[in-house]
C-alpha cells in the first residue's frame, strides 16, 4: 500500500494540455524514469510518447468515454499503442447516481457514465489493465473522511491492484483504508499533507506507509 503521491509506485501526474504543463512532466519522467503514471488527456496518440519519456503507467479517463459510454474500441487501441494493459491503469472515479449506485463520472467530474462500478465491471475490465484508480468523487478535495462504502466495494471485488483517493484527513484514515479494503486496495494522499497547506504530517505518511511496506 502506498499512502502519498510521492511515494514509490504512486506518483501520478495530473496533465494540462498546455505545453508548460508537458513540458514539466518530461522533466519530472525524466528524472524519475520508471517511477511515475501519466495521466489527464492521454489519447492513443500520446500514450506512446509518454511511456518512451519514462512513465511506467499511462492512465486513460475521459477518453474512453463517448456520450456516457464505455467505448472499448478506444480503449483497446489505447491498450495497443500503450505496449499492452500492463502499461495502462484505467480510472473509474465515480459518485453515487440518484439510484444509489456507485458510476464512473467523466468530463472533470461533472458528467455521470452509464458505467456502474461493481463487481461484474470491475472483472471485466481488470482485461484491458494493470491497475485501476478510484476517486471518491462526493469526498474528494473536502477532506471529510474516506468513502467507507466505496473502498469496501473495492477491496472486495477487485481482482487487480485499485488505488482509492478522496477525503482522507489522518493516519486513521490511512488504516481505514487498509482494513476496510482487505489490504488489498491503496491509498493516495493529496490536499490533506501539509505539504500542500494540510495538518498531516507527510513524514507521518511515508513512515505508516513503511511500516505495513517494509520492502519499499
Amino acid at each position: 500500500m502506498y499512502a502519498a503521491d510521492a511515494l514509490p509506485g504512486g506518483h501520478v501526474i495530473l496533465l494540462g494540455q498546455d505545453e508548460g504543463t508537458r513540458k514539466a512532466a518530461a522533466d519530472a519522467l525524466a528524472a524519475y524514469p520508471g517511477g511515475l503514471q501519466v495521466g489527464g488527456g492521454v489519447t492513443p496518440e500520446s500514450a506512446r510518447a509518454y511511456i518512451d519519456a519514462g512513465a511506467s503507467h499511462v492512465i486513460v479517463t475521459s477518453h474512453v468515454f463517448v456520450d456516457g459510454e464505455l467505448d472499448r474500441g478506444r480503449l483497446a487501441d489505447l491498450v495497443a499503442a500503450a505496449g499492452g494493459r500492463d502499461r495502462v491503469v484505467v480510472d473509474l472515479s465515480c459518485r453515487r447516481g440518484p439510484d444509489g449506485a456507485y458510476r464512473v463520472v467523466t468530463d472533470r467530474w461533472q458528467r455521470f457514465s452509464s458505467l456502474v462500478v461493481d463487481e461484474a465491471c470491475l472483472a471485466d475490465l481488470a482485461d484491458s489493465c494493470a491497475e485501476f484508480l478510484v476517486h471518491g468523487v462526493d469526498v474528494e478535495g473536502m477532506r471529510l473522511g474516506i468513502d467507507l462504502d466505496l473502498v469496501e466495494l473495492l477491496g472486495r471485488a477487485s481482482p487487480i491492484p485499485v488505488t482509492y483517493a478522496g477525503g482522507a484527513r489522518t493516519l486513521d484514515d490511512l488504516e481505514l483504508v487498509r482494513t476496510a479494503g482487505r489490504g488489498k486496495v491503496d491509498i493516495t494522499v493529496g490536499s490533506a499533507l501539509d505539504i500542500f497547506g494540510g495538518d498531516l504530517p507527510y513524514r507521518s505518511v511515508v513512515d505508516w506507509h513503511r511500516v505495513h511496506n517494509p520492502t519499499t
